[in-house]
């Protein structure tokens, strides 16, 4: 019997052609306009009964906004109420920010449904009964939609978020594992020696700081947007190939947090941590390849031949400019990012064994990942 093939949910992102921008812009007032009713609405039920307002209760309050001359769908209006809901839980306030649809401080637009609202034939996005023509970066004639929303970008474009489900057709059967250190000057480096140089910010910073010196808004908006496309490039191209070569992969927990307080706040930003594991950790899961995230703590000092913490390792933030040291108990030279990934590298195999042996009970003999060649 042949095994049923594995699937997978993902959002598929299309631009909306610019001459539907009027329509959507218009649709979105109205989406902001029942945000901030249920915004209201939960706020004064908070502050009577000292309970959150659940979105059963909310769509209520909400019944019939279409045939009061809403032009937004049904299925919009309660969308609306239960990510409004899932919002406040994530934030735990009483009351979010409230949506605007003029001024400089505008919020951007966006428009979710449900799949009852859609339709994708000949090329177009049915919405509303109306065609919205899209460039086509994906096949969507066999994708079941599931639900999505229009989303509007700084630039004033629009695109669709499709949420739908694919179907993965290779698994990677690699026994290879890697460890991953991430970093500023270097934003990946793996314990193989590949690395991911992505200082995209720093390249157009000072374009940037001249458009925006002379108040040319569209032009800073477009500076920005293209460090964002080519950071957003770079790291899809480095996930997918690791993704691709490894069977097991162990990224450093480093912490964005705390560094954004530091003078080292903008190269954190431009280094974009949080959005690479996200992207490395999703493809792996339809790789089917292991994804890890273990703790850094020490990796930079330790030597990864001996094990031990020399007293030529470097130290703490003065240390971050020696970028090669020499262990003194070993010998051995090491690239500060290279030995740190390989101590990554350990420590994830290590975690591995051990839990999938706790686990199994010496029932399953866990798969044999190598350090690579």
């Amino acid at each position: 019997m042949s095994k049923a093939p594995q699937t997978n949910i993902r959002v598929l992102r299309e631009r909306v052609k610019d001459k539907h921008c009027a329509f959507l812009s218009s649709l979105a007032k109205e989406v902001n306009l029942v945000w901030n009713y249920c915004n209201e609405l939960s706020s004064k039920y908070t502050e009577r009964t000292g309970q959150f307002m659940s979105s059963y209760t909310m769509d209520k309050y909400t019944a019939g906004a279409t045939k009061a001359g809403l032009n937004i769908p049904a299925s919009t209006v309660q969308a609306i109420s239960s990510e409004y809901c899932t919002r406040r839980k994530q934030f735990k306030k009483r009351r979010l920010a409230w949506r605007k649809s003029g001024g400089s401080k505008r919020s951007l637009g966006w428009i979710p449904f449900k799949k009852d609202a859609i339709v994708y034939r000949n090329g177009q996005i049915f919405f509303q009964k109306k065609p919205i023509g899209i460039f086509k970066s994906y096949d969507l004639r066999d994708k079941v939609i599931k639900c999505g929303s229009f989303s509007q970008d700084a630039r004033g474009r629009w695109y669709v978020n499709l949420t739908v489900e694919v179907q993965i057709a290779i698994a990677n059967t690699s026994t290879k594992a890697v460890g991953i250190d991430l970093g500023l000057k270097t934003t990946a480096v793996t314990s193989d020696g590949d690395q991911m140089v992505s200082r995209r910010y720093r390249e157009l910073e000072g374009k940037l700081a001249m458009s925006q010196r002379t108040h040319k808004a569209k032009l800073s908006k477009t500076i920005s947007s293209k460090i964002r496309n080519r950071r957003n490039n770079d790291q899809h191209q480095f996930s997918r190939l690791l993704a691709n070569e490894y069977g097991a992969i162990f990224v450093g927990n480093i912490s964005s947090s705390k560094l954004i307080k530091t003078k080292m706040a903008k190269s954190v930003h431009d280094a974009g941590w949080s959005q690479f594991k996200t992207m490395l950790e999703y493809k792996c899961h339809e790789a089917g390849v292991v994804f890890l995230e273990v703790n850094e703590s020490n990796t930079t000092q330790t030597c990864s031949s001996c094990g031990q913490k020399p007293p030529s390792r470097p130290k703490g933030i003065a240390g971050l400019g020696i970028r090669e040291w020499t262990c003194d108990g070993c010998g051995v030279i090491h690239d500060r990012d290279i030995n740190a990934s390989k101590n990554i590298l350990r420590i994830g195999l290590d975690t591995l064994a051990v839990g999938a042996s706790q686990l199994n009970q010496g029932r399953f003999e866990p798969p044999c990942f190598s350090y690579g060649e």
